[in-house]
Formats: structure tokens, sequence, C-alpha cells
């Protein structure tokens, strides 16, 4: 799964290495987004695509449509590639819903197998330290001054393989730059998306993960050290 990441870099790094061809609709500062810990349930800049145009608004990372809510089930916060597409929940998203998460690695938390309750975490990123984009799904409305309570996003996961199956059975579904691209489309017919996702992701063998402190466990903390790694690592 994905439960917290970093979004640390510029806004133009992130749409340089994506797609510097594509116009963007907005003015893009040179100040670095600077978020070491995005948390559930916070805002998150979301990449899109309207008429043409690249788009960042800031929508709440979670999912809960009204009858969800009126069933008393929490806000969901990713969506397996497996069975998104087809899923009640997920559907209309995977239709009409697709975006980005711009990011520079994300978290898991690896669990003892004689103690579920102690558990390490680990910060993954690219090799090559290059900036990653999540596949997400979502439900907003730019324009409102007010956004509907049932506006969200969720990231798209996929099994994890190789040696990352050691941290975590799940990771979040990182396409590479092409692929986002085409991600964005709104043209992208819902099968055609379920093919890029399957095909266009990250291989697990491009990342790299290191231990870091346990601090990164409060959504409080920010800062370039909780990526710093740790001897010792609990597990």
């Amino acid at each position: 799964m994905c439960g917290r990441f970093s979004q640390h870099r510029t806004r133009s790094e992130y749409l340089d290495a994506l797609a510097p061809e594509i116009p963007f609709n907005g003015a893009l500062d040179p100040v670095p987004v600077d978020r070491y810990n995005v948390a559930p349930g916070t805002r998150v800049l979301l990449l899109n695509q309207r008429d043409d145009q690249l788009c960042l608004d800031p929508v709440r990372w979670g999912y809960q449509p009204h009858w969800a809510k009126e069933a008393h089930r929490p806000p969901v916060i990713n969506a397996r590639v497996e069975t998104a597409a087809g899923s009640r929940m997920f559907k209309p998203l995977w239709q009409h819903g697709r975006a980005l998460v711009m990011a520079d690695g994300w978290f898991e938390w690896k669990k003892d197998p004689d103690d579920a309750k102690r558990k390490q975490p680990y910060f993954i990123y690219h090799q090559s330290d290059a900036p990653l984009f999540f596949a997400a799904i979502s439900k907003f409305h730019p324009d409102a001054l007010e956004p509907p309570e049932d506006d969200g996003f969720v990231i798209v996961t996929a099994a994890s393989d190789a040696g990352l199956l050691d941290i975590h059975d799940r990771r979040p579904l990182v396409l590479t730059p092409e692929a986002a691209r085409a991600w964005l489309d709104p043209t992208l017919t819902p099968e055609e998306a379920g093919t890029l996702a399957s095909e266009g992701a990250v291989p697990v063998e491009e990342f790299s993960w290191h231990p870091v402190d346990k601090a990164v466990g409060n959504p409080h903390h920010q800062g370039h050290e909780l990526l710093a790694p740790i001897d010792n690592p609990l597990v």
C-alpha cells in the first residue's frame, strides 16, 4: 500500500521530468513543495489534464462517496489496480478521474515476522533519484469555491515483487514518464488505461530503499532528515 510519501521538489522539476512540451495552466513559482511526510486526509497537489493543458489542483487524499459514509465506511486512500476498474466505488473514477501524484519516494513499514507490532519504516525511491509519478484516480470539482464532501483521490497500488516484497506486499503504481503522460489523456479508454497500468509501470528493479527514523510515523514531523538512512533498523 502507500500511506505516506514525499513531495518536496519544485513544481517545475516534476513537470520538466514529465512533459515539458505540454502547456501548463497556471504559474510555476520556484519554491519547493517541501513536504517530506505527506499523510492521508491532507490536500495534495494532484496533476491532471483539462483542455489539452496540465493543471495542478489541491485535492484531499482519501475518498468516501456518500453511500460509503452513510454505511459508516471510512475514507479509503488506495485502490488495487487488479480490481479498481470494475469496482462499485472506483469504476467512475477510473473512467473519468485519472490523475497523477508527483512524488520523490514513499514510505512503507516492514513488520517483524515474529511480532506484528514491531515495525520499521523504509524510504523507497528511484535509483537515479528521478521524480516519481503515482497513478491516481479522483473525483473533484476544480472550479468549486467549496469542494463537495466526497471530493478526493486515491493512489492506485500494485503487487510488489523481487526484493521490494521483503518490505511490503503492495506498492504505488509508479508509471514511466511516457506512460504517465498517456494516463492523463482524457481520450484514453478505461480498457486502454488497464493495459497501460500493467505495461507502463516502472519495474521494481529500478528502486532502492533504506531504513529511516520512526519519526516519520508522526505526520507533524517534516524535513529532509526524515529521508536519511539509519543504522541498526528494528527489522
